[in-house]
């Protein structure tokens, strides 16, 4: 990163060379690490009152997803719409903090709540001021995203159990434009960028959803309620990660019959613990183990993911944390009947 940011300068302002590697060792690192966390909040706060409309491309791995996503705030209230450009149509229409996903292909539409806050561009849930604890937080350098002056901040972690992070925001507005996740050796493991973005005037046209007429669709509720999973403790998170929510929600298990006639699915519940730094979440699903699968793990991108029979249960540890981290997790959850 420092020979990257080097040769930029050089490249640039080869005359100014000298001079802004002079300036820059007599910068007071707590003033630099205050601009930084000004620039947290100001991120954090324009993903939530700003109205924006773009197009943005996740990359996670060797997987690439581009997306459309328009955010209006109504007085009070927050309207988004997200859509999905590449495979199979989706669309997400939030109202708050209900969500509604159109499934064109099964004329489905599924209802939820929204449990975290962290989709793009609003990937902040703490105080910029608590992140410092675990992450050592400094402004990085000037740059253009989808044609926008942007100013990047950099997260570099503490400790090995959580992964670094390079924001680039929009200078005028701080709206949130690029997004890297940085493993040990700062390279990407995940990236999320606008592509093209318009901050300000947007149509509130725009939120509505693509498909008018839904008559006839299958509506499917996610039920889901509170959950009191005191009998369930995980003694080995990442400093800093406290619980956020405790849910359960009744799940149709998928028939893998075809030509059948079509019966009522049958459901399982499943109970669901999100951990958070603020930043980053971790997420471990509860459900009855009476369904035949295979142990192990897998990575996608940043998402490292663990699959584990623990007594009667089958848990499914899901987290935006390196390896290390999602499998102390595992390894610590533990279970007390009362």
């Amino acid at each position: 990163m420092r020979q990257t940011l080097v040769l930029f300068r050089f490249v640039v302002a080869l005359s100014f060379f000298w001079g802004l590697s002079a300036y820059a060792e007599n910068i007071d690192p707590s003033s630099d690490g205050r601009d930084a966390q000004a620039w947290l909040k100001k991120i954090q706060s324009a993903a939530q009152k700003l109205n924006y409309s773009g197009t943005f491309v996740y990359q996670q791995g060797n997987q690439m997803r581009t997306s459309r996503i328009t955010h209006i705030l109504n007085g009070k209230n927050e309207v988004e719409k997200l859509e999905i450009l590449d495979g199979k149509p989706r669309e997400y229409i939030r109202n708050d903090e209900e969500i509604v996903c159109y499934v064109p292909e099964t004329r489905t539409l599924l209802v939820e709540k929204r449990i975290t806050h962290d989709i793009f561009p609003a990937i902040l849930a703490a105080n910029p001021s608590d992140l410092t604890e675990f992450y050592n937080v400094r402004k990085g350098e000037a740059g253009r995203v989808a044609g926008h002056d942007c100013q990047s901040v950099v997260l570099e972690p503490k400790d090995n159990l959580r992964y670094g992070y390079k924001l680039w925001a929009d200078k005028s507005s701080g709206l949130l434009l690029r997004a890297q996740t940085l493993n040990e050796k700062r390279e990407t493991v995940e990236q999320i960028a606008f592509t093209q973005i318009s901050i300000g005037n947007v149509d509130h046209a725009r939120v509505k959803p693509s498909i008018q007429n839904t008559s006839g669709w299958h509506v499917e509720n996610a039920v889901m309620s509170q959950a009191s999973l005191a009998g369930w403790s995980v003694k080995g998170l990442p400093p800093g990660f406290r619980k956020i929510h405790e849910v359960k929600r009744m799940v149709s298990n998928q028939s893998s019959s075809s030509g059948a006639a079509s019966t009522v699915p049958s459901q399982r519940e499943v109970s669901q613990m999100v951990f958070s730094d603020g930043l980053a979440a971790i997420s471990v699903f509860i459900e009855p183990g009476s369904q035949s699968r295979t142990e192990g793990s897998i990575q996608q991108g940043a998402l490292n993911i663990v699959g584990k029979r623990q007594g009667d249960f089958w848990l499914t540890i899901v987290g935006e944390v390196p390896s290390t981290a999602i499998k102390q997790v595992a390894n610590s959850i533990e279970f007390k009947s009362k």
